[in-house]
């Protein structure tokens, strides 16, 4: 195990004694956090929760903590160790509401992991996280996006919005294994209630709040155990997102294209070159995505799934030697 790994277990294992909860995390600076945070509480069951340092509120409901701060919902970092520190509850996940923009302004729905893995060291991340992290990615990623898909047609919001994955991106620093859920992709469509709606039902069915078992928990004993690790392709992965979209698949990170910078020495051809000779961050950025992967799926097999479209030759050649150097395993959709 590296030592990203080892520092991540220290950092998130509890003890024996240690109550195991689910932290929801919403902000009232953006009514897609607070719409669905709303909604969600206005189900049966929930209890006033502990107050948390500088004035947030928190709200529980068997198993599950939803908290809400009035800050950028990618500036608050380590808010699982912040509220085991604060009420002696160990956080097994974090999934955090938020609103999505795009250029397109398209409506949408969109489930993604987190972090920037791609920027240097000395790089300021735009919209939160540490320059070189990854955050672990929740398991519950793919089969929540089915299910949203499934939610959002019930309801009617389909076709009108695009239920979509995105890839890996932006903060804030976490611990856990994390989700963003987003409302997209203008303030019209931030503020509809039957959007809020259907990101409620999703969190209520899927973490077990309706009564059942919930939805995508991870126990390494599945019937499958293979775990796509998506690389290439654009923001919203749809080679990636072909394959998730099947029955009882797991996804990690994803990984676009331009979390994967190449930069070719000025005095060398592309031809001559080998692993070892391409710079820029792309290897550091595969390293730790799969790092992190595994270490959110205990006793799975992580396999990397390319977009082979999306590469030049001899950046496919570049990548593919290095994940073998790695030991990491390529897949193609049928692996899955």
């Amino acid at each position: 195990m590296t030592t990203l790994g080892k520092a991540l277990l220290r950092s998130i294992t509890p003890t024996t004694a240690q109550k195991m909860v689910t932290l929801l995390v919403a902000t009232t600076l953006d009514p897609a956090s607070i719409g669905p945070a709303s909604t969600l509480l206005a189900m049966p069951g929930w209890l006033p929760g502990p107050s948390l340092p500088d004035g947030m509120e928190s709200y529980a409901n068997g198993d599950v903590r939803l908290l809400k701060h009035n800050r950028s919902i990618v500036r608050e970092d380590d808010l699982d160790i912040r509220w085991k520190d604060t009420t002696g509850e160990f956080v097994n996940e974090t999934i955090f509401l938020s609103k999505h923009t795009a250029v397109s302004n398209r409506p949408a729905l969109t489930v993604h992991p987190i972090g920037v893995p791609h920027l240097f060291q000395e790089e300021i991340p735009p919209q939160g996280g540490r320059s070189g992290w990854v955050g672990m990615p929740n398991p519950r990623i793919g089969p929540w996006f089915r299910l949203l898909k499934g939610i959002a047609q019930n309801q009617g919001l389909t076709p009108e919005f695009e239920i979509t994955l995105e890839a890996t991106h932006h903060g804030p620093l976490v611990n856990t294994p994390t989700m963003f859920v987003e409302i997209g992709s203008t303030e019209d469509y931030w503020k509809r209630q039957d959007a809020a709606q259907v990101i409620a039902l999703l969190l209520w069915k899927g973490l077990g709040l309706d009564g059942s078992d919930g939805i995508g928990k991870w126990n390494g004993e599945n019937v499958r155990n293979r775990v796509l690790l998506g690389i290439g392709g654009g923001h919203y992965v749809p080679r990636h997102m072909e394959i998730v979209l099947k029955d009882d698949i797991w996804v990690g990170h994803l990984l676009s294209g331009y979390s994967l910078p190449m930069e070719i020495p000025m005095h060398k051809k592309i031809q001559d070159c080998d692993v070892d000779d391409i710079g820029g961050t792309w290897k550091h950025a595969i390293e730790v995505s799969f790092e992190s992967t595994k270490l959110a799926f205990p006793g799975g097999e992580v396999i990397a799934h390319l977009d082979q479209k999306s590469f030049k030759g001899w950046q496919k050649k570049a990548i593919t030697n290095f994940l073998s150097k790695k030991n990491i395993k390529v897949g193609k959709p049928a692996d899955f």
